[in-house]
């Protein structure tokens, strides 16, 4: 097993190269981003001690539900090592933002602490139904002309729609179907890159120190 994660662990440790794009058709898209967030996660200097999820957006709006969607599905199953913020019964959103990251902002003091943001974006025609995973902050509210406050160590985005005319109604009559699909995959592939990082540091943590070599007798 230790073999296992150490390989996960070196590929991880390579360059983090920049955005990393999965499709919802791949049947292999959940795997792909998993192993995406093990390495934006070992990558960090120092390692973290902490990792706050942090889905953004509305149940109000279909294909705003993106965020809630995946945050309310790692509550149900579950995510290790993870504080998980922004669900269908608890969102995160334009209007509350402020005052969620004035709390991270007081947790991230106290520890080392990675924030991974989840939103809905929207795209060219061809980029509909991509998952993207970017270094760096999110800017939620960009793709409907709002002015929040960047949010993120890195970030997940699901393209649910085509932008660049009347926003807020595109993103009201986004198909369910593909929502809850990119949920699915973002949610899974967070549960097992956040999986994959607490077993590769349980495990380094467990491996035994290599033996010190024998010292030499003095030749008289």
């Amino acid at each position: 097993m230790w073999q296992r994660l150490s390989f996960a662990l070196e590929r991880a440790r390579r360059p983090v190269g920049g955005t990393r794009r999965v499709h919802v058709d791949d049947p292999l898209a959940a795997q792909r981003l998993s192993a995406a967030i093990l390495e934006g996660l070992v990558s960090r200097r120092p390692a973290p001690a902490a990792v706050t999820v942090l889905c953004i957006g509305t149940d109000r709006s279909t294909g705003d539900a993106l965020g809630p969607l995946v945050g309310t599905r790692l509550l149900d199953v579950g995510c290790p090592r993870a504080r998980i913020m922004g669900t269908l019964d608890d969102p995160v959103h334009a209007a509350n933002l402020h005052q969620v990251l004035e709390g991270l902002q007081r947790r991230a003091a106290s520890r080392d602490h990675v924030v991974i943001a989840v939103d809905a974006c929207l795209g060219r025609t061809e980029s509909v139904g991509w998952i993207a995973m970017k270094p760096g902050p999110l800017r939620p509210g960009t793709g409907v002309h709002k002015e929040l406050p960047a949010v993120g160590d890195f970030h997940i985005m699901g393209i649910v729609n085509v932008g660049g005319f009347m926003e807020y109604f595109v993103l009201q009559n986004t198909r369910l179907s593909l929502v809850m699909r990119m949920a699915n995959i973002i949610a899974e592939g967070l549960r097992l890159g956040l999986e994959q990082w607490s077993a590769v540091r349980e495990a380094a943590a467990a491996r035994p120190a290599s033996p010190a070599s024998p010292v030499s007798s003095p030749q008289p």
